[in-house]
């Protein structure tokens, strides 16, 4: 019995190397999910195989546009012809890195030297700057080799080779306020981590004074002040303009609404400030996953290491396959040998065949340069060590998330659908839904469908008005977080887990009750059979769930099978290709959907059903009834 609730170490071996072969199966299956992205997943993961061997700007195929022009012909011969290639070879760039793109000057796209002196650098640097203009776009010159100035490499000097080099970030200005570049970042941790002083000091601009200055203006309710400790989901942007400065009050300490943010930003963070404490793991279930984040930001306190709920948040980061980075902070209260055991420990955690990432420590900004050019390999794992009372190396945080690239993959021409996260009454405008545009494209006045109710049925509504970062906007579209008013729609009527879909003359959009996943189990104490009941996380949705059918007897940890699931309360809109992570208790397991209904006849284990039906003569069926046609009866 002692080791009951104990994992084993080869155990825990076992579940560590399933859990990263189950999120390479997870990456393959959504492409049935959405499938336009097919294409992409696939090239990206080509990429991401040989991402750390070669520089991955290299390997971004540019030689499409004219493969007989050479980067260094376009860059330094004056005449109309080679100027609009230019032009094109920019625009295209842009339009691939969603608004913004870095370009290197000094290598041609197969990574040979262009040998550029000093004159031809800013005779390159000028034509570039020309040319981004014509795409409504700005410069910024990230790092330069053997040019000299602010942005010169360090390691520049100790090279043989003497040729001019460097990197520069193209963004353009955004036409309207749909253009914003967005990146969704969820920041977690264990308690006390410093999540939301962190947030304070980026956002804001001043430090903090070690007792808690920075994070007061984050926090939402009373009770979170007076504790000090997040326990919803909190929301917090930070903006950048096209020059790659952070966009910020001119009065220190001052916090600028979210709408000046919107207006004077080329680029926008949004930070879900998610809570830490175990007592909150669902509320930080239901954030990460309903809030479909492009990169997961883990926070671990330098004198405590990582303990506690950060273990289960890096968890749940790796099992949905989001690129993950790491802030140690409070390095000024920390004495150095402890600071020393905890790198050792994230670096060993990191390492470990379920995480199989490579740690790369940030000391300086050509480090953080070249890491965040690359950092669309899901490979790498940044780490930066932080203080938020002296400021130390929180500059290079900064530039990091100026240059992460987009991460993601959206799909506008689908068709609509939305995913409710949050619902509110708002005076004088009534229901507003905020949440994620997961396909599509939606305008105002568009006619939608919100459901699925209690009985699975779907509501007619009108979208009065859109906003983006409380911003009135006309359409939004696919990848975007937006917050839609409703027309003659009650706020009691709609929840969170709601989809909204286009209203369309055929029939109304099927929901399920009972659906089949693959899933691996993460944790769990002893077996799980039929009739197991947990909390179940698909998107925004929660609900709890019953296990009706497995494909043998019974699963335990570091299994993967193919169960079906019954909800216990209602039906849900969901698709094959939906992830989704239950838990109960200790016991944790990930799935993907892989098809949507069950049929009782053809069970997954025959074998099961024989069993089933000998105990249920006997009137010896545990927990509650989830037999019958899809109804629940209430005990």
């Amino acid at each position: 019995m002692a080791t009951k609730g104990k994992q084993l170490p080869h155990e825990r071996r076992k579940g560590e190397s399933a859990l990263s072969e189950f999120a390479d199966y997870v990456e393959k299956q959504q492409a049935l999910r959405y499938p336009s992205t097919a294409t992409a997943s696939t090239s990206t993961s080509a990429v991401n195989e040989h991402a750390e061997l070669d520089d991955i700007l290299n390997g971004l195929n540019l030689a499409d546009t004219s493969p007989s022009v050479r980067l260094k012909e376009l860059l330094l011969t004056h005449n109309d012809d080679t100027f609009s290639k230019l032009v094109k070879l920019l625009e295209a760039r842009v339009e691939e890195g969603h608004g913004e793109t870095v370009f290197e000057i000094g290598f041609e796209n197969n990574g040979d030297s262009m040998g550029l002196s000093k004159d031809e650098w800013d005779v390159a640097l000028k034509r570039l700057r020309e040319a981004a203009g014509k795409v409504r776009a700005d410069c910024q010159v990230l790092l330069t080799k053997h040019v000299g100035g602010e942005e010169e490499a360090e390691s520049a000097a100790s090279e043989k080779e003497k040729d001019c080099s460097g990197k520069v970030l193209v963004r353009q200005h955004p036409a309207t306020v749909e253009e914003v570049i967005e990146t969704r970042i969820a920041v977690v941790g264990n308690v006390d981590a410093g999540k939301s002083t962190m947030l304070g000091v980026l956002v804001k601009g001043g430090l903090d004074d070690g007792r808690g200055k920075a994070r007061v203006n984050l926090f939402r309710h009373k009770h979170e002040i007076e504790s000090g400790r997040t326990s919803s989901v909190g929301m917090e942007i930070m903006g950048f303009d096209t020059m790659g400065k952070v966009v910020a009050a001119e009065v220190p300490g001052r916090k600028l609404s979210w709408e000046e943010i919107g207006k004077r930003s080329a680029k926008v963070i949004t930070f879900t400030d998610l809570a830490g404490h175990e007592r909150y793991l669902r509320t930080t279930v239901f954030g990460l996953l309903s809030s479909s984040p492009n990169y997961c930001l883990l926070m671990v306190a330098a004198n405590n290491g990582l303990i506690g709920m950060s273990k289960e948040h890096l968890g749940i980061a790796l099992a949905l396959n989001v690129p993950v980075m790491v802030v140690i902070t409070k390095i000024d209260i920390c004495p150095p040998q402890i600071l020393e055991q905890t790198i050792q420990q994230i670096t060993r955690i990191l390492k470990s065949p379920g995480a199989r990432k490579i740690p790369i420590f940030i000391k300086n900004k050509e480090e953080c340069i070249n890491t965040a050019t690359q950092f669309v390999s899901q490979r790498i794992c940044p780490i930066f060590q932080v203080s938020n009372v002296t400021g130390e190396s929180l500059d290079l945080v900064r530039s990091f998330l100026n240059i992460l690239p987009h991460h993601g993959h959206y799909d506008a021409e689908a068709p609509f659908e939305f995913h409710v996260n949050d619902t509110f009454s708002v005076p004088f405008v009534g229901t507003v839904v905020s949440g994620i545009v997961k396909s599509g494209v939606i305008h105002a006045s568009d006619t939608v469908l919100i459901g699925p109710d209690s009985l699975g049925q779907f509501t007619t509504t009108t979208i009065r008005s859109i906003e983006r970062k409380r911003i009135s906007v006309p359409a939004a579209s696919a990848g975007q977080s937006a917050s839609f008013a409703l027309r003659r729609v009650r706020r009691k009527d709609v929840r969170k887990g709601m989809v909204v879909l286009p209203k369309l003359e055929q029939n109304a959009p099927k929901v399920y009750r009972e659906f089949v996943a693959e899933v691996l189990i993460l944790s769990h104490a002893t077996t799980i059979k039929t009739k197991y009941q947990a909390m179940l996380h698909v998107g925004p949705v929660s609900q709890t769930c019953a296990i009706i059918d497995i494909d043998r007897s019974y699963i335990r940890t570091g299994d993967r099978a193919t169960v079906a699931f019954r909800f216990v309360q209602r039906p849900e809109y969901l698709a094959p290709g939906d992830r989704l992570l239950f838990r109960e208790g200790r016991t944790k397991g990930l799935g993907i959907v892989k098809s949507v209904g069950y049929d009782a006849s053809k069970p997954l284990n025959p074998e099961n059903k024989k069993e089933g039906e000998s105990v249920e003569g006997k009137g010896k069926g545990k927990g509650k009834d989830v037999e019958g046609n899809g109804e629940v009866r209430k005990g």
